[in-house]
């Protein structure tokens, strides 16, 4: 079941709105979802699901935000608190063997099946961060911009980019001579010029350019 993509101007604060308008209808364990990594040369894609307690107000508003519009330190400190508050959260993972041999949409739906099936509570509905998955047998609203527009999405992005970034972190200490700390396989300067000088790394995405040429 898919409801129309909602098109809305971003903002830098999430809303509570489209929650609220779910819970009215009777929706009371409502999940959003993100992914983070879709675009680096190197290391997994990751999906994370956050369920939140029926209008979080306090801590949680001054916490969440989207992930990218917060510092390494922030994020940290949001992770640790839905970790501990919301009523449940999880992550899925596709490995950079599952991107070259899917394609990274494919390997993304996939990372989000997994992120849901881990999950404690089974979500009623689905709140999705700009595209929706037929596949997944859960009603669902993509929201463009859904990660800086929602609070749900907005969390569930804290959720993947922290997650990715710890995975990547312990990526390093095994091939420590491509700087995965710095850049966590996005490619940027750096990363090209130390993959031309040691050619790519087991996690690095053969599929992707200028790996793959």
């Amino acid at each position: 079941m898919l409801i129309g993509i909602k098109k809305t101007p971003s903002t830098k604060k999430p809303s509570y709105e489209e929650e609220a308008h779910l819970l009215k209808r009777g929706f009371y364990l409502i999940a959003g979802v993100d992914e983070a990594g879709r675009g680096p040369l190197a290391g997994p894609v990751v999906a994370g699901v956050a369920m939140l307690s029926p209008d979080p107000c306090g801590k949680w508003v001054s916490l969440v935000r989207d992930s990218k519009l917060m510092t390494p330190l922030r994020r940290e400190e949001a992770f640790d608190y839905l970790s501990n508050n919301a009523l449940s959260v999880a992550s899925g993972v596709a490995s950079p063997n599952e991107i070259d041999r899917l394609g990274i949409v494919p390997a993304t739906q996939l990372a989000v099946k997994r992120a849901i099936k881990s999950m404690i509570l089974q979500p009623q509905f689905l709140l999705m961060d700009a595209f929706p998955i037929p596949t997944i047998q859960i009603p669902q609203k993509p929201i463009v911009h859904g990660d800086t527009l929602c609070f749900s999405i907005a969390a569930a992005s804290i959720i993947a980019k922290v997650t990715r970034d710890r995975l990547m972190d312990e990526q390093h200490l095994l091939y420590p001579e491509y700087g995965f700390t710095k850049h966590k396989g996005y490619g940027t300067k750096d990363h090209i010029r130390l993959l031309a000088k040691h050619g790519p790394s087991p996690i690095h995405r053969h599929s992707f350019s200028p790996i793959r040429n």
